[in-house]
């Protein structure tokens, strides 16, 4: 099976994109054909949008919001399991010295 490259889209062409939905008045799954996109993603990147649209941010900066809140999940995650280990072993030590 051959290995395919994952494509790249430029903020203006989601934009762009966005913006042929809103104005044209077509469904999203039509313009995606046009535009030879899949509509789960323009339904994505509509949803990014108005997202944006809302925080009064920019594409940019809600990315960087979304990859720092899962760099801190996997963080978290990370703590949680060493947590529980140390207790595990504080135990097993502690049954060790009676």
């Amino acid at each position: 099976m051959p290995a395919t490259t994952r494509r790249r889209f430029t903020d203006e062409f989601k934009r762009e994109a966005v913006r042929l939905i809103r104005e044209s008045g077509r469904p999203v799954a039509q313009v995606a054909r046009e535009l030879e996109i899949s509509d789960n993603v323009l339904y994505r990147w509509r949803s990014e949008q108005q997202q944006i649209e809302s925080q009064g941010g920019t594409r940019q900066s809600v990315r960087a919001e979304q990859d720092e809140l899962t760099r801190l999940k996997r963080e978290n995650e990370t703590l949680r399991k060493e947590r529980d280990f140390l207790k595990r072993a504080a135990a097993f030590f502690a049954r060790e010295s009676q």
